[in-house]
């Protein structure tokens, strides 16, 4: 009699599990909608979630199905776009095989640290300020093999990154780029100019990338100042001065430029302390490969381009041009 107890109730429960199994959702089976489920979520956790969406109701036989189904342990964390008006079952096997969905972040070439942490933050990535003082960290730093600097700027690799919401962290944001940096790096290294050293070969590149944003211009840019370097001549390159001015505020003036900072190339004989941006692959080939040429100044022509000059006469004249035609524009 006990045994004929058993077989009923299983057999009930089986009934009353199957019956919940084969039950589809409502909804178009054609649309779907965006699911994140968070890392460590339990099945009873993802069903909530699901239920939220109206992907499935709330109900323990949900997690008795997932473990009857051998997936209870294949559910995955991230975000997924899950198809509407499924039964249970098939919904439990679209999660388990589901592709994460990919988001595209472009970096811009030429952003600094902040500028990239805001990019990300834009989009829910991180939290700005945990983004800024990690790429500051010093024992993030070391980890990364780049114990000798002062921060990451120069090695956030500017690109189109593709990212999924599966616990990824501030600190993966960082590995993913200086990693991807290092890729590019190794891949167009070689002997550079006057001897520079990759440190001081990224720097310049950080600077022909504020510079211009013309790829034609870049080596050209790039052979002036190593021109200017060669005759030990200032470089006079406005961006270095604009990052070494805390909260600047747009505007330079010829008080900015007189004010020595470890970042100020009017008046440094050298090259700035670090980079001053986060240069791209054609900065960087610029540098490695700079135009051969007898420039030693440029002067911007208020088009995106630049007008180059071989002597200080000239581009005096440039700049009479250029930029002193303009004020006097602005004033009319």
């Amino acid at each position: 009699m006990v045994i004929l107890f058993l077989f009923v109730g299983s057999l009930c429960l089986a009934g009353w599990v199957v019956q919940f199994a084969v039950q589809a959702a409502e909804g178009n089976r054609n649309e779907t909608v965006a699911v994140v489920v968070p890392k460590g979520s339990t099945v009873k956790e993802i069903n909530r979630i699901l239920a939220s969406d109206g992907l499935v109701r709330d109900d323990v036989r949900f997690l008795v199905l997932a473990r009857y189904l051998g997936l209870a342990a294949k559910l995955q964390a991230g975000e997924f776009a899950l198809h509407r008006g499924q039964t249970p079952s098939k919904l439990l096997a679209e999660l388990a095989t589901a592709k994460p969905v990919q988001h595209a972040v472009t970096i811009r070439e030429g952003l600094t640290i902040s500028d990239i942490a805001e990019t990300f933050a834009a989009g829910g990535w991180c939290d700005p300020e945990e983004f800024v003082q990690l790429a500051k960290d010093p024992d993030f730093l070391r980890k990364m093999g780049l114990e000798s600097r002062k921060n990451l700027e120069g090695y956030l690799y500017p690109d189109t990154y593709y990212l999924t919401r599966k616990g990824q962290t501030t600190a993966d944001l960082l590995r993913m780029q200086v990693r991807h940096f290092f890729a590019v790096w190794d891949s167009i290294q070689t002997k550079s100019p006057l001897n520079l050293s990759p440190y001081e070969v990224l720097t310049l590149a950080s600077m022909v990338e504020k510079e211009t944003a013309k790829a034609e211009e870049r080596p050209v840019i790039a052979g002036v100042f190593i021109n200017r370097l060669k005759k030990k001549m200032r470089l006079q390159s406005d961006p270095t001065v604009m990052y070494g001015i805390e909260n600047f505020s747009g505007r330079l003036t010829r008080k900015d430029l007189r004010t020595p900072s470890p970042y100020n190339t009017y008046t440094l004989k050298r090259l700035p302390a670090g980079p001053i941006a986060n240069p791209g692959k054609d900065a960087l080939e610029a540098v490695f490969h700079p135009a051969e040429s007898k420039f030693l100044y440029f002067v911007s022509k208020n088009d995106g381009s630049h007008q180059f000059s071989t002597n200080l006469r000239d581009h005096n004249r440039a700049v009479n041009k250029y930029q002193r035609s303009k004020k006097k524009g602005k004033k009319q």
